[in-house]
This record gives structure tokens, sequence and C-alpha cells, in this order.
């Protein structure tokens, strides 16, 4: 049985740090600033907050900010005209996701609209057999293991079955759980004990992971 890859998006497939995330942090302030009526500043300090205590600025907003409508923070603070001037993609990004069996999945905290459109600027859209973004999870991010739930669900998935390559270990260390496969994304390549593979960069994926799907 071919194994089913589980891919994250923002600096795993694209180096995001170097455009989309500074664009992304910039508008949700500007929306936080606009719709809860604070200075830029304080505005800037809530979106840190947020994402520090809950791991999602969204998630702080569900809870302290009820009125506001994720969806519509979501959309706002993901401006596609910005987004896409300018696109990182990692080193060896096609030849590394067409050279491995198997299907792929894409599994992001990004919204929809988000997701689907960096995949057809990294000239990659046509490997991947299903987009899931937060809002199809129910609005919950990684590394919630609820979300992992509605995943493995809507695909009927046995997790053991899956690889999921991220660069953020919490997210790894929840699919492990579960009984997945995990390959990490970290420049320092080193291992933890939640990852079966660590690697300094994707393009490695091929020629080291072999044995992870061996047998599959």
């Amino acid at each position: 049985m071919k194994p089913v890859w589980i891919f994250d998006l923002d600096n795993t497939l694209h180096n995001a740090d170097l455009h989309a995330f500074p664009v992304i942090n910039r508008a949700m302030t500007a929306y936080l600033a606009r719709h809860l009526q604070l200075s830029e500043q304080a505005a800037a300090d809530l979106r840190v907050d947020y994402w520090l205590r809950y791991g999602a600025t969204m998630l702080g907003l569900r809870r302290h900010h009820p009125h506001i409508n994720p969806r519509h923070f979501l959309l706002l603070s993901h401006p596609l005209n910005e987004l896409l001037r300018i696109v990182h993609p990692m080193p060896g990004l096609s030849v590394a996701i067409r050279s491995l069996p198997g299907e792929k999945l894409l599994f992001t905290n990004g919204p929809r609209h988000y997701a689907m459109a960096m995949l057809l600027a990294l000239g990659i859209d046509d490997c991947f057999s299903a987009v899931v973004s937060v809002e199809d999870v129910d609005l919950i991010p990684k590394p919630h293991i609820a979300a992992y739930r509605r995943l493995l669900a809507r695909f009927r998935l046995d997790p053991r079955r899956c690889i999921l390559v991220e660069d953020t270990l919490e997210n790894l260390k929840t699919a492990k759980q579960l009984g997945m496969k995990t390959v990490w994304i970290n420049p320092r390549s080193y291992g933890a004990g939640v990852v079966d593979l660590s690697i300094s960069k994707l393009g490695d994926i091929a020629k080291r992971g072999r044995w992870l799907y061996a047998g599959k």
C-alpha cells in the first residue's frame, strides 16, 4: 500500500519568512487595528500575544472577540495581490515532490484561497490530490489533535500510512501521537524524539526518506 504524504505549506514548501509572513503579519495587525479600534502598536502587540498564548491569532480572536468573523479575518489577512508578488520555493521543490510515491495532501493552518494560490504559484498544484485548510477542520489549527482527527476522518486515512512533513516540531508531535511517521524540515538537521527523519532541506527527502515508505 502506497504512503500518503501530508505536507505543511509555509516554511515547508516555500520560505515564508522572506516575504509571505511579513505581509500576513502586517495585514493581521491592520485588521486588528481597524476592527478592534486599536493603535498600530497595540494591535501588533495583541497579535503577538494571541499567537504566543494560543498558537494562532485567530484563536485569540475567537476566544476574546466573538463578534469578529474568523473567516473574514483569514481572508483579509492573506492579501493575494501582495503575497504573490514574490514567491520563494524551497530549493529542489518540484523534483522532490514529484519523485515521492503515493498520494500527497496539503494540510495548512492558512486559509484555502491562500493555499490554492500558493500551490499554483509554486508550480506544484497538480501534485496534490487535496488541500486541507484551517476552514476544512472547523477552524481548529495544528497542533490541536482535533484538526488531525478531522483530516483523517474526512479522507478515511489510516495514520500508519501517513507521513507528515513539517517545519514546526509541535505539529509533528501530534502526528506522532496518532501513529504517523514524521519528517522535520530543520535547517540544523538534528533529530528529536518525535521525529523519524530530520532533514536540513526539502530536496533531501527523496534520497533520505525511502525507508519511511518501504513496505507500505
